[in-house]
């Protein structure tokens, strides 16, 4: 199992907490697989991106037009966290659906 997310974000840290088994990747210094994200990007469409994020804000017109590969390929902060990938399985975010499915909380 692996959790994709920034090492300073509270909402990691407490899905790294239920799950001490996966491993962590900070996407802003390692960055996520092409295929990863490109599985993810099918999966879960616009949800991945993160548009309430102080990045999103910050970003002009023409960078927020760019296709969401190729946002998050420049901007790793802007993906919706944590990505918990385990197996064929993905999931997005740590919510009551997430934790259910993985079998904390």
């Amino acid at each position: 199992m692996r959790l994709y997310g920034l090492k300073n974000c509270d909402t990691c840290r407490k899905a790294m907490k239920a799950l001490p088994q996966a491993e962590f990747v900070d996407v802003r210094a390692d960055g996520v697989p092409a295929d990863v994200l490109a599985a993810a990007q099918a999966r879960f469409g616009d949800k991945l991106v993160n548009t309430r994020s102080t990045t999103w804000r910050g970003l002009d017109e023409a960078d927020r037009a760019k296709p969401p590969l190729v946002l998050l390929a420049e901007h790793p902060a802007l993906m919706k966290r944590p990505l918990i990938t385990n197996g064929d399985e993905m999931y997005l975010g740590w919510d009551k659906t997430t934790q259910a499915a993985l079998g904390v909380g």
